[in-house]
């Protein structure tokens, strides 16, 4: 049976579907010795060969059906991909070796840190990631500036940004923010959105003028950092487990109909 393959390569925890996409774009997957670059590309796990970065992916090992689950603190200056480029310092690299591939769901620029979901559920972290279901994720930030209620209120209501890969432009969606603390030079908040692009914090806030210093997400879904130094990581729960999972099930986020978009970036902050 025929399957898409950023399903298939996720299953088999190679990367998250949309990094799958991203490695499609850029070369890097073969299907049966033929490098396809266009989506979409439909195999047959049983039957097809693939390869990615020249290293042939076991579709049908066993140890596939076994699932991670890792919370890791991010520090800054380490990056949420599995491809090092010269000497990247990657979350991979904070975790045990394991029987099994395993990757970030959504990614987290190296100059951030925080929270970084670590697992080789190709299916929840679709549901995670897809802005579709709209999951909650929280940063706590610190930028230049007083920042004044009203620009709060603009920022909550959603902002006009550029979309480098459309060459148009889009709204950010409805946020929720809360001021910690104002000073004369620098203000700290924490903002939970539900949806991610790229650097979409960083660049709301720098379009009224505050350049954000330190940013960090400390919750995703139910998750949270307590007990967590940076660097630091452990596995998830059954329970948290299940609790992400009934939070795909749950009813999709309705921002506005969204169609599939087989190109779409990964979610960022």
């Amino acid at each position: 049976m025929k399957e898409r393959i950023q399903k298939v390569l996720a299953n088999a925890g190679v990367a998250s579907r949309r990094s799958v996409e991203e490695m499609i774009r850029q070369g890097r997957v073969a299907v049966n010795g033929k490098v396809r670059v266009d989506l979409p590309i439909l195999i047959d796990p049983s039957q097809d060969k693939v390869v990615v970065d020249d290293e042939p992916i076991r579709l049908d090992s066993p140890r596939a059906s076994k699932r991670f689950y890792f919370l890791l603190n991010k520090p800054k200056g380490v990056y949420t991909t599995n491809v090092a480029q010269g000497e990247q310092k990657l979350a991979i690299d904070l975790l045990p070796r394991l029987p099994a591939r395993v990757y970030p769901v959504g990614q987290l620029e190296s100059e951030s840190k925080g929270l970084v979901l670590m697992t080789n559920d190709g299916e929840l972290t679709n549901r995670l990631t897809h802005p579709r279901y709209g999951v909650a994720k929280t940063y706590r930030a610190i930028v230049d500036g007083f920042l004044k209620p009203e620009t709060v209120a603009q920022l909550e209501k959603g902002v006009w940004l550029a979309d480098p890969n459309t060459g148009g432009g889009f709204k950010t969606s409805l946020s929720h923010i809360n001021v910690t603390k104002r000073l004369r030079d620098k203000s700290v908040l924490e903002i939970t959105i539900r949806e991610g692009r790229n650097r979409q914090v960083r660049r709301a806030l720098a379009k009224f003028g505050h350049k954000v210093r330190e940013l960090t997400r400390i919750r995703m879904g139910p998750l949270t950092l307590h007990g967590l130094d940076p660097g630091e990581f452990r596995e998830l729960t059954a329970r948290e487990v299940k609790e992400l999972q009934s939070l795909g099930e749950q009813r999709p986020h309705r921002r506005g109909k969204r169609p599939r978009n087989d190109g779409e970036p990964p979610p960022m902050e």
